[in-house]
């Protein structure tokens, strides 16, 4: 395998960078399974993906394949995590510490060897000081500045109701965070030299509801009201 490029990190596009994470994942599956090296045809059937696509993605940083061999799993995992940054310690912190805010804080995926939720803020009294476990403690919003300055974090992700959600991000930009992570079911103005995706939950949900079959066009209605229990109905 041969080293990776250096490569404008501002030049990759974003669905090469989420790809990029799902490749890691599929290596890290193909480790566990004790699987020592694959193709590229070979990954594209084991998961799904497109073999073309793999293989220009990331081209984007270097040529890690062996020819006649394919990928070593192991150097191929190596690289993905120095190409997405996970070679390092990320801190985060969540701002909301409610029903969302923290069932995020309990996800695995961001308590790992290089993603660490660090704390959360919000501003009820009733939540401030709480320990969700050892070491993760709910902190008022007013001392998110000073938290930083002595805790640094990477990335902040934002769970707060939508009327306060754009003062919120500006004390994040005041507070020098560059990358937010906003699960608020609003468009934000985002300040300048702040970088920010967004996830909406429910608009992920209203797509798949436009796809579902409709009761005008033959489909079954969304409600069933003959009192009749269906497979999935327990008692």
């Amino acid at each position: 395998m041969k080293k990776e490029h250096r490569v404008d990190r501002n030049g990759i596009p974003n669905l090469t960078t989420r790809r990029l994470s799902i490749y890691l994942r599929c290596v890290q599956i193909l480790e566990a399974a004790g699987v020592e090296t694959i193709s590229s045809q070979e990954m594209a059937e084991q998961f799904h993906l497109n073999s073309a696509q793999f293989r220009k993605d990331l081209a984007y940083f270097g040529e890690f394949g062996v020819r006649g061999l394919g990928y070593r799993v192991a150097d191929l995992k190596c690289h993905l995590i120095r190409i997405l940054g996970l070679d390092r310690r990320i801190r985060m912190a969540i701002i909301g510490a409610g029903n969302l805010g923290t069932a995020l804080a309990g996800y695995g995926g961001f308590n790992t060897d290089s993603l660490r939720v660090t704390a959360l803020f919000d501003a009820d009294p009733n939540k401030v000081g709480r320990l969700l476990r050892p070491g993760l403690k709910i902190h008022h919003i007013s001392e998110l500045i000073p938290f930083i300055q002595d805790h640094p974090v990477h990335i902040v992700i934002l769970a707060v109701p939508t009327m306060v959600a754009q003062e919120v991000l500006e004390q994040v930009a005041a507070a020098g965070i560059k990358s937010v992570l906003n699960f608020v079911p609003l468009r934000l103005k985002v300040p300048a030299g702040v970088r920010m995706q967004s996830v909406d939950l429910k608009v992920q949900v209203e797509s798949l509801v436009f796809h579902l079959p409709r009761e005008e066009e033959g489909g079954e209605a969304p409600g069933d009201d003959s009192g009749q229990a269906s497979s999935l109905d327990v008692n």
